[in-house]
């Protein structure tokens, strides 16, 4: 089956999985929406980030702590790793439970346990799971492996503050309408954070061109192109450049909306200059990516799409398809699918600055971020 669009897509999904709702079309959208940041997860997990990523997750801006900005996904320095076995006995994967089997081990009196549960009973995963935190830093579970009789848990240790975050970007062409009226309010919305977060931040000079400038030091400016700005402090070591950078990610999606196949209109444009990298997941990459393992799955990728479909039933009880709560045989399946696609899920996305990337680069800005002596950079 094949659609020759995304809205054309949508109304599929709204008369074939959500015509029990209202609003059968707004409900689909939503769940396009939840896909897009289901893909950035799960690409971001097959990178081998998986212990780096942190969701939901509120940010200061730079030099005015005062305000802080929820972003989908941030990438945070590792400070420390610790593996733990729980019994396999079918209960809920409490923070009691890991804190207590943490104790003798790790130093985690400073820490602030929190009520999240790491896999219920039901089998619902929660993705970056934070079980503990303080004023520098989290403690997030993830599991490495479930064997017949016991489970294999890592706790990392991740620093408060990001070196990288993601925000996914998604907004549906109601019936009649051209444009998604909150098209440029989340454009808006978008621009606003990704120039607040960082220390590098932008300069427009009379002719258009970008520059960077960043505090060196606490006293000297330093300011170049902006690009050439950010390849330097991300291939840097100087603390005084990398302790308040945060590279700035937007992932947008919905073509019809975004722009047209000649030009980009205003949004994107907006867009465009405030993100460090603007993904476009194409209405091909999405819809693969739905036919794949949603619509016409395999026997292989058959639990990704049970959970979609008990996710958004009229019976539900739980979420068990989003970015933070996952069925844990469908979180498997959907690592297995990115692993092995790598290459190809490369080629969903039309690169909209920087000019010259794409994704593998990105790929290896985030590596060198993630691979530096945060321990030293941070004191």
């Amino acid at each position: 089956m094949t659609f020759e669009s995304v809205d054309k897509l949508q109304n599929h999904l709204s008369e074939n999985i959500f015509g029990y709702a209202k609003d059968s079309k707004k409900a689909a959208g939503r769940a396009l929406g939840t896909i897009v940041e289901v893909i950035t997860f799960y690409i971001l997990k097959s990178w081998g980030l998986n212990n780096s990523i942190s969701i939901e997750n509120r940010i200061e801006e730079f030099g005015n702590p005062d305000i802080t900005h929820n972003v989908e996904f941030s990438l945070h320095p590792i400070y420390r790793e610790y593996n733990l076995k729980l019994d396999n006995d079918g209960k809920t994967i409490t923070a009691n439970k890991i804190f207590s089997k943490l104790k003798n081990n790790f130093s985690i009196e400073n820490y602030t346990k929190l009520n999240n549960n790491l896999l219920t009973k039901d089998g619902i995963l929660r993705n970056a799971c934070t079980v503990g935190q303080n004023e520098y830093s989290k403690l997030i579970a993830s599991i490495n492996e479930i064997n017949k009789d016991k489970i294999d848990i890592k706790v990392i240790e991740q620093s408060n503050k990001p070196y990288t975050i993601f925000e996914c970007k998604r907004v549906g062409v109601e019936e009649g309408c051209k444009k998604g009226p909150q098209t440029i309010e989340k454009a808006k919305q978008g621009a606003y954070v990704a120039q607040s977060l960082s220390s590098l931040q932008k300069l427009r000079l009379e002719g258009g061109e970008r520059y960077g400038i960043i505090y060196q030091n606490k006293k000297v400016l330093c300011t170049k192109p902006y690009h050439v700005l950010l390849d330097e402090v991300i291939q840097s070591n100087d603390p005084a450049l990398l302790r308040n950078f945060i590279m700035t990610v937007g992932v947008v999606s919905n073509h019809g909306n975004w722009f047209t196949a000649e030009n980009h209109n205003k949004e994107l444009k907006v867009l465009a200059q405030s993100y460090d990298w603007l993904l476009f997941l194409t209405d091909v990459g999405i819809m693969e990516f739905i036919n794949h393992v949603i619509i016409k799955p395999t026997k292989k990728y058959s639990p990704i799409r049970d959970a979609f479909i008990k996710s958004y039933a009229p019976d539900k009880k739980k979420n068990q398809f989003t970015k933070v709560q996952m069925n844990i045989d469908a979180d498997q399946k959907l690592f297995e699918y990115f692993i092995s696609n790598n290459e190809r899920v490369a080629t969903w996305f039309n690169i909209i600055t920087p000019r010259a990337g794409n994704l593998m680069k990105l790929r290896e800005e985030i590596k060198t971020l993630n691979k530096k002596d945060w321990a030293r950079i941070l004191g």
